[in-house]
């Protein structure tokens, strides 16, 4: 009694430690929660200038992989890949010539990609968010603000985040004059997602 009783101290002891442990390796595991998204209610798009004139354009497919903790933001976690095969200026023959190796060669780079670094708290209740944009295989440091609102039991997320093309040399040889196409490209976006 007096051995079984010595030992089991010990044991339960260090047993609750471990649980204690793992509770407080897990917490945060569980705050910073995956979000699904809601493809139909969600968007990316484009704005250009062709001639000095605004072009909207969309892209038809994305997969946005978010997780976020409202309580801490510097936690959160977004990883968005595009397809660039799904891009629409609204015109067929357009389409099939964006595709191409002067623009952006999607039979060898069907993919364009985003991937944050660090997400923090910012001005008037934005997130300042920074990681790698790659298209066209090129890979850019970038950051933008953007803003996030529950609206039901979803999360939506909205920003916008100002690239220059030729950085990816989209539009190559004559296309790289920018009295044709211009070099500033407005990407925005809205994610919304639930748990």
């Amino acid at each position: 009694m007096f051995l079984r009783s010595t030992v089991s101290r010990p044991f339960n002891s260090a047993h609750r430690w471990l649980a204690i442990a793992a509770v407080c390796i897990a917490v945060p595991a569980i705050a910073a929660t995956a979000l699904k998204t809601d493809a139909s209610k969600s968007n990316v798009t484009i704005t250009f200038k062709q001639l000095n004139v605004p072009v909207d354009a969309k892209f038809k497919k994305f997969n946005a992989q978010i997780t976020y903790d409202v309580a801490k933001p510097e936690t959160s976690k977004a990883n968005v890949d595009i397809d660039i095969t799904s891009f629409d200026l609204g015109d067929a023959d357009y389409n099939k010539e964006v595709m191409k190796k002067e623009w952006f060669n999607a039979p060898q780079f069907p993919k364009a990609s985003f991937i944050s670094s660090q997400i923090k708290a910012g001005a008037a209740g934005k997130l300042d968010v920074t990681g790698k944009l790659t298209i066209k295989g090129k890979t850019t440091d970038v950051s933008f603000p953007m803003s996030v609102k529950k609206d039901g039991s979803n999360q939506v997320f909205e920003g916008v985040l100002p690239i220059k093309r030729l950085t990816y040399n989209i539009g190559e040889g004559e296309w790289k004059d920018t009295s044709m196409v211009a070099d500033e490209v407005t990407i925005k976006f809205r994610v919304v997602a639930a748990q």
